[in-house]
């Protein structure tokens, strides 16, 4: 489960490698440590049929059945068969989240300290860009922290998991992003019928990644 990730790309770079037409984001600054409930970049279709770059608010509606009190947003998708989150596999609600690493924590606890490792994992020292496979949707309720509420509507997002390759294995046996890195992939997750999408919730090849950083909450080279 990814519950941290970066964006050190420039909004250029972002929007060449997913051919968004608009940028709605404005100055977008590099983001070495991207958390639940933060905005971050993502790429979408926009009501011109082209693809736009925005900010929205990472975490989805939580399943009422597992809901208890405030909705503080749901980071990873990964059973997509669920009734709760159908209706927004459309391709109308599918989208691209860039990053250039993502950070999950040692499955267990060091025995002296009692505390857990955070490990960035990206393809290379250089971090470059890839995108992870995103739902996104509009909801009406409350975000933000008990001190400075947002209340109304928002735009969230999530993305999907799915079964940790080796690589993140060796310290996080759970899960891992479904990640995209070609752009024949990202037309078909944005574009394609959902079960031929679906063909990319899949772990990576053994071997694709390497850890780039240990140890901290953020990833600044």
């Amino acid at each position: 489960m990814c519950n941290l990730y970066s964006e050190l790309k420039g909004q250029a770079a972002i929007r060449a490698a997913a051919r968004a037409m608009h940028d709605r984001t404005g100055n977008l600054p590099p983001m070495p440590a991207i958390f639940p409930d933060m905005m971050a970049p993502v790429v979408r279709k926009a009501e011109d049929g082209e693809r736009e770059l925005v900010m929205l608010r990472w975490g989805l509606p939580t399943p009422r059945s597992v809901l208890k009190g405030i909705d503080r947003g749901v980071t990873n998708v990964r059973n997509v068969g669920s009734p709760h989150w159908r209706p927004w596999t459309g391709w109308t609600n599918r989208c691209v989240v860039p990053a250039t690493s993502f950070c999950e924590p040692s499955t267990h606890a060091d025995p002296v300290t009692g505390k857990k490792t955070w490990h960035w994992f990206a393809f290379s020292e250089e971090r470059p860009l890839f995108f992870f496979a995103g739902l996104w949707c509009k909801w009406r309720g409350v975000r933000g922290t008990q001190k400075n509420p947002v209340e109304g509507e928002h735009e969230l997002f999530g993305f999907l998991t799915t079964e940790a390759n080796a690589d993140v294995f060796a310290v996080h046996e759970k899960a891992m992003p479904a990640i995209l890195t070609t752009p024949e992939e990202i037309d078909l997750w944005m574009a394609a019928p959902i079960n031929e999408a679906l063909s990319l919730q899949r772990p990576l090849p053994d071997g694709a990644l390497r850890i780039v950083r240990s140890g901290v909450q953020e990833d600044q080279p």
